[in-house]
C-alpha cells in the first residue's frame, strides 16, 4: 500500500499541491499517494488525528490552519518556531513534527532558479503579517547586509525586527517613510490578491532591483506591473511554491526531486 500524504485547508480545491508531489513521486521513483483533505474550520486537529489513525505520513497545511498546526505538533524545527507558523508535518512513530518550509522555497528560487545571490545585499520585505513572518529567518541565514521590514504602521515591522535582531541586520519601517537603495524588494503582503500595489515611492524601484511577489497567477500581478514599469526585474511567487513543495518532499521522503522540470509544467498550464 503507498504511503499516504495530504495537504489540508479550507477551501482547498485549488491546491496544486497534489499535482506538484505526484510529479515529485513519479520522478524519484517514490512510492506514495498524495491528496487534498478538507478540514473544518474548527476541526483541524480532529483531522489530523484520523489521518494518523489511517496511516498518515505527512501533510502539507495551508490558509487557515499553520497556526493551529504549530500549536498541535509534538516538536517543531527552528525556523517553525521562528515563523510561528508551521506548513509541514512529519509523522514519525505517532508523533507529529511540524516545520516551516514557505522561507527555504523563497530563497531557493531567488538563489538558485533565479540566479540572485543574497549575501551582501540590501533586501526590503513589504508587509509584517504571517507571510513576511514565515521568510525572515531564511533570508537572514544568506547574510545579507541589511533587511527592512515594512508595513503599512511600523508597529508590526518593529515586533518582527525586534524578534529576528540577534539573527542579522534587522530594521523596521513603514511603507510612507521608505527611502534608500534596495537590491531586493519582496511583496509579502495581501495586496496583490486584490489587484492593489503596497504604497511605497516609485524611486524604490528602477534597473538593477529584483522586485518579487509571493503571490502568482497567469498575468503578472498589479506589483510587478508596477515595478516592471519602473525598470525592475519582476518574478512571482509560483517557483516559491514548487521549491517550498520541494523542501517538504525531501523531509517525508529523504531525497530532493528536480524542480525544474514541474516548475516548467505548471508555468505552461497557467499560460494555457
Amino acid at each position: 500500500m503507498s504511503d499516504r500524504y495530504v495537504v489540508f485547508g479550507n477551501p482547498i480545491a485549488h491546491s496544486k499541491s497534489p499535482e506538484i508531489h505526484t510529479r515529485f513521486a513519479v520522478q524519484s521513483g517514490q512510492d506514495m499517494h498524495y491528496e487534498r483533505w478538507l478540514a473544518p474550520l474548527d476541526g483541524f486537529a480532529t483531522a489530523v488525528r484520523d489521518f494518523i489513525q489511517q496511516g498518515g505520513k505527512g501533510a502539507n497545511v495551508t490558509v487557515p490552519f499553520k497556526l493551529e498546526a504549530h500549536a498541535l505538533a509534538d516538536t517543531l524545527s527552528e525556523r517553525a518556531r521562528a515563523a510561528g507558523a508551521v506548513n509541514t508535518l512529519h509523522i514519525v512513530d505517532g508523533e507529529i513534527h511540524g516545520d516551516n518550509t514557505d522561507g527555504i522555497g523563497l530563497v531557493n528560487d531567488i538563489v538558485v532558479n533565479a540566479g540572485w545571490a543574497l549575501t551582501g545585499k540590501r533586501i526590503l520585505l513589504l508587509g509584517a503579517g504571517g507571510a513576511a513572518r514565515g521568510v525572515v529567518l531564511p533570508l537572514l541565514t544568506q547574510r545579507p547586509a541589511a533587511l527592512v521590514i515594512a508595513n503599512r504602521t511600523a508597529a508590526r515591522a518593529l515586533e518582527l525586527a525586534q524578534q529576528f535582531g540577534a539573527q542579522g541586520v534587522v530594521q523596521a519601517d513603514e511603507f510612507a517613510q521608505l527611502q534608500g537603495h534596495f537590491d531586493l524588494i519582496i511583496n509579502a503582503t495581501s495586496a496583490s490578491l486584490a489587484g492593489d500595489v503596497p504604497p511605497i515611492a516609485p524611486t524604490l524601484l528602477h534597473a538593477g532591483v529584483l522586485a518579487y511577489d509571493m503571490v502568482y497567477g497567469k498575468e503578472p500581478t498589479a506589483f510587478m506591473q508596477f515595478a516592471a514599469q519602473h525598470g525592475a526585474a519582476v518574478r512571482d511567487g509560483l517557483g516559491m511554491l514548487v521549491e517550498q513543495a520541494a523542501e517538504s518532499f525531501c523531509i517525508w521522503r529523504g531525497v530532493r526531486p528536480d524542480t525544474t522540470p514541474v516548475f516548467a509544467a505548471l508555468r505552461a498550464q497557467l499560460q494555457a
